[in-house]
Order: C-alpha cells, then structure tokens, then sequence
C-alpha cells in the first residue's frame, strides 16, 4: 500500500509498473528520449539526402552553363583573334546568361556550405572561383567593348594632321581599366586553385584557365597602367614634344638595335605631328659620355654608351637610353624633349599588316612583307655605299619611318588592327616609352613598356642581351632563340636554366657584301665572321658562375650592377656557325621572366611559371 505523503514528508518512491512477465518496464523518458533522437536524425538522414540532390542538382545546372558558356568564350577569343567588334558583342549576351545561370547555381547556401567538406569541397570551391571570376570578367567586358567601338568609330575617317580625338579615348578609359583590372583580380583568384587537389575531370580545364587568364592578365596590367597616363601623354594637360627612336636590328644592341634615325613627334590635345628628322649619322662621337657613367656601366659597356649615339641602347634599362638620347639631342639641337618613344623594325613591319603599303619618297613601296629585307638588308647591299659614308641607307630608314608614321597617323588601314599590334609589339618589348615627368615615368616604370629592366620593380627577373660586336650589318643573319628549361619549384632553392640559342646563315658570298655589312672592327675576325656580346643579368641578390657554351663553361668579364650577378661574353661564329649558352638562375614565387633583346627572330619577353 503507497501512503501518500504529508506536509513535510519525504516524497514516496514511485514504483515501476512491471509487463506481464513481472518485469519492471522501460523507463517512459528513457523512451520519450530514443524517440526524439531517432525522429531528429531520421530528420538530419532526409535533410541530408534532400541537401545531396539538390547540391547535385545545383552541380549539375553550374556544370551545364558553364559548358554553354565555354562554347561562347572560345567563339568570343575566335572574333577577338579576328578583330571582330560585332562578333564580339553578339556573342556576349549569350555567354553572359549561361554565366548568370552557373553563378545562381555556385552562390546557393548549400553549394556554399558543401565548400567545407574535406574533399567535395575543394572540387565546390574551384567551380565557385572559376565561375565568380569569370562572371565578374563578363561583367565588365559589354562596357568595355561599347567604349572601344565609340573610340574606333571616332577615328574611321583618316585625319591629315595625324589628329587624335581625345574626347572619345578619355571617355572609354574607365570602363576599358575597370575591364584591365578586373582581369587581373580574376587570374589571380583562379591562379590560387591548386589542381593537384582536384578530380582530373576539372583539373584540366582549370589549369587551362590558369595559363589562359595569365596570358590576358600581364597584358591588361600594362594597359591599363598605360592607358591611365595616356592623356597627358598625349597632351590633354598642353603640348608635349618626344623623340621617335627608330632602332636598327641588323646591328643589335641591348634594346634592339643601334640607333638609326630620330625625329620630334609633337603632340598637343590629340594632334600629333612629326618635326625636324634626323639620323644617327648627324650625331658624330663625343671624345666624353654625354652623360657621367657610373662604374658598372662603364665596366659593362665601357665609355662608348654615352659617346656615340648609336649605343644608346646597350643598357637594358631604357630609362637610362632614354635619358642619353635625349641629352645628346638637347646638345646639338638645344630642345628639351618631354619623353622618349623607341621601336624596332619589326614592329614597324607588323603595323604595315594594319595599315596596308606604305609609299616611301623616291617611288619605293613598303609592306608587312619587304620591309625588313628593304631596310636592313637590301639598303646596304644595293644602295651607293662611298667613302664609309652610307647616307642613302640612313636615308631610306628614316623615309621609311616617317611614311609609317604619316599612314598610322592619319588612319590608314584597320584602326582596331593598329592598336592590337601596337599593343603586341610593346608585350614583346619591341615599343619602350620614356616620360621625363617624374610622376608618369613612374607609372610607365611599373609596366613592362617602360622597360626599366634595372629602375623598375622588376628584381626577380632575369636578363640575357646581346650587342654586335663586329660594327657591321650582319646580324640580318643572325637567328636567336631564349627559352626556359630545366624548371625546377620546390625545395629550398628552387631555379631554372636560362637558354639562349645562336645560329649564324648568312649566305655564301658573305664575305664579298660591302665592308659596312661585314664590318668595321679591328677584331681580327676573317671577313664574313659575326662577333656578339652576350651580356647575362641574375635576378637582385643572386649569384652567377661561369656560364655554360655546349658542353663546357666560359666566362668573361664579371661585376654586378643595381645588385645583380652580370657577365659579359663574346660570341664568335663563322657562317654557319652555331652556340647554345645556359645560365642558371632562381626563381621565385613560382614563375621566371626573362628580359632579352629583341631580335628579328626572337621577342624581348618571356614568362615561365611552375606547371604552365
């Protein structure tokens, strides 16, 4: 019998009831409690397969669009080859959907949220980056395609004053940067993906995308750098007067070429005139560098970089070739120039592609085809050569760069192929542009145009230069090949193998070409031979031993410059003659850029990154 308890008893225990076998049952919150646990994780077991099908679902949307929007990308880089505006902008809206329905798909809360697994998530998180990046590039591409039509369509009809509508080009320059810069941002965000931790399914076309942004990115960088200063460099803010500095591949120096013809460009609100031509020859040796030199370019180059015009060009920093060109032009003529603009042969001949033929004084005819022959070859062998005097080659040379300039001027041609060339020659370092105003030197510092291989921001790049040591023209034979080999990207030093390729075909008669072809120096070299300087630079801090040449070593004269390793050694080939020449080098941050000189076989830029 239960006696119920009274004010201030002790509570009664409470018995259990017992089943039909007698035995106490199961505790009712022992029960109420396993049913709530099997209720909340039948819950969280539906919840999770509810959450798997639409993550799949959503995977399976983002992997559809994204696939439609692929086949409008590459139709877009196709009418981006074929500089193809129209094409351009009818193809975007289409990608921009398929772009619009993927990032829908990546920014939902669950997609987010599967990020976190260990492994899933790595594969959800690099489709989420791939797609926000691109979207985002996307984004801004319909107002930068609008604003590069209004430019283009502004210039259509040729001008014969070589006049530049600035209204237009200013206008279009916050969308065309926006685009540069987010371009930039979006390759960066795709480099950070690791593919070694994804499926092979999308490890391919994310490293893919890895190396295609980071083609586009450096590029966009440099433009949109440009492209901010380009107003006043243009004379927005008043006239401003450059030298144009035509340089001579058949005899290389560092930059390209010797120098061999100048003129004033005058520009003032977009009208851009050309003034008062010269060539080299009217600038004779100076018995003193223009300029002081320091020690290490004195040890380098030796006193004939500020003596004779012509070798301007054998620093790799093109400030410093700026800043001797341009003293020694304020010496003779009394003008002080506002900047340099320095460009090669070859460039000059690509722009011909835009512009179509060109006619030179005299009845001469110039195209994309003829005119490295006509002026680097043709003009020394057959022009009149008398008395060591060759003013009728000089002469054609600077013809020829006048006439270039005068059809690119006044809108010959494709306006759009124009600038895509120009832009290309500049990535190939072929196109170097100096300011003396402190604030847009320094802009065009920190882009690969304004090539300040030793001034600029540039310390962990390398540099391998040639200048002709014969004093001839016989470098119109000369092929040249830089690559990158040997890559190494882990462990405690990683480095790369900088390879630098000669191979000397001149033809066989070489020797009986005019003495201004075959050279000038005392060399002692048998007629016909080529003497070239090879000038390697580490990157700041680095080391450098003897240099490789085939299967054994050879060095030459050694010192640093700006704290870098230098080495100087001379080349010398018969005709037919080949050399390999290796120098190693580190790397870091897992890529290597290597400055070079640009010749008529090989561009003056290369960049190499671990597993590109």
């Amino acid at each position: 019998m239960i006696v119920p308890s009274t004010a201030g008893d002790e509570p009664a225990a409470t018995v259990e009831p017992a089943d039909e076998a007698g035995e106490p049952a199961a505790p009712v919150v022992g029960r109420s409690r396993r049913r709530r646990v099997l209720v909340v994780g039948l819950v969280v077991v539906v919840v999770l397969v509810a959450a798997a099908g639409w993550l799949a679902f959503r995977v399976s949307q983002a992997g559809r669009a994204l696939i439609a929007a692929q086949d409008g990308l590459t139709a877009m880089v196709q009418a981006g080859h074929d500089r193809n505006l129209t094409a351009l902008q009818a193809d975007l809206p289409g990608v921009r959907a398929h772009l619009d329905a993927a990032r829908q798909a990546v920014d939902d809360p669950v997609w987010r949220a599967g990020t976190v697994l260990p492994w899933a998530g790595r594969q959800l998180g690099a489709v989420r980056t791939v797609t926000v990046a691109l979207d985002q590039v996307v984004d801004v591409a319909g107002p930068a395609l609008d604003a590069a039509d209004t430019v283009l369509s502004a210039h259509q009809t040729p001008s014969s004053d070589g006049h530049v509508a600035l209204g237009p080009l200013v206008d279009a320059l916050p969308p065309l940067l926006a685009a540069a810069d987010r371009i930039d941002a979006a390759s960066t965000a795709v480099a950070g993906i690791d593919p070694a931790g994804l499926t092979p399914r999308l490890a391919a076309p994310v490293a893919s995308l890895q190396h295609q942004l980071s083609q586009v990115a450096g590029p966009a960088r440099s433009v949109a750098q440009l492209g901010r200063l380009l107003p006043g460099l243009l004379g927005s803010d008043g006239p401003r007067s450059y030298l144009l500095v035509s340089l001579n591949s058949a005899e290389l120096r560092t930059q390209g070429g010797i120098v061999g013809s100048l003129a004033v460009l005058t520009v003032d609100h977009g009208t851009i005139t050309l003034t008062d031509q010269r060539t080299a020859s009217s600038f004779p040796a100076l018995d003193a560098p223009i300029l002081p030199l320091t020690p290490a370019e004195d040890a380098i180059h030796t006193d004939v970089l500020g003596r004779w015009i012509q070798n301007a060009g054998m620093t790799p920093d093109f400030p410093r070739t700026a800043q001797l060109v341009a003293a020694r032009w304020q010496a003779v003529t009394g003008q002080h120039v506002d900047g340099v603009v320095a460009t090669d042969v070859v460039a000059a001949a690509e722009l011909l592609r835009a512009t179509g033929p060109v006619a030179v004084p005299g009845g001469s005819t110039v195209t994309a085809d003829t005119l490295v022959r006509q002026l680097l070859r043709d003009a020394y062998v057959l022009l009149p050569y008398q008395d060591g005097d060759n003013a009728a080659a000089d002469a054609l040379y600077a013809q020829a760069a006048a006439a270039i300039f005068h059809a690119v001027g006044n809108g010959q041609g494709d306006r759009l192929a124009v600038v895509q060339e120009l832009v290309t020659a500049a990535q190939q370092g072929r196109v170097r542009v100096w300011s003396s105003h402190d604030a847009e030197e320094r802009g065009l510092a920190a882009s690969t145009v304004g090539g300040a291989f030793l001034s600029g921001a540039h310390a962990a790049d390398a540099g391998v230069f040639l200048d002709d040591g014969t004093s001839g023209k016989l470098d119109y034979y000369l092929t040249t090949k830089v690559t990158v080999e040997g890559m190494t990207c882990t462990g405690p030093n990683p480095t790369a193998t900088v390879r630098l390729d000669l191979s000397y075909t001149p033809p066989a008669d070489v020797a009986s070409e005019p003495a201004y072809v075959t050279g000038l120096s005392k060399s002692g070299l048998p007629t016909g031979w080529l003497a070239t300087n090879v000038t390697v630079y580490t990157p700041v801090g680095a080391t450098l031993g003897a240099l490789r040449l085939g299967d054994g070593y050879v060095s030459g004269t050694s010192t640093t410059q700006d704290g870098r390793a230098v080495q100087v050694v001379t080349s010398w080939l018969p005709p037919g003659g080949q050399a390999t020449y290796r120098a190693t080098v580190p790397v870091h941050g897992g890529s290597l850029t290597v400055w070079s000189t640009p010749t008529l076989t090989s561009n003056g830029m290369r960049t190499v990154t671990c597993g590109g």
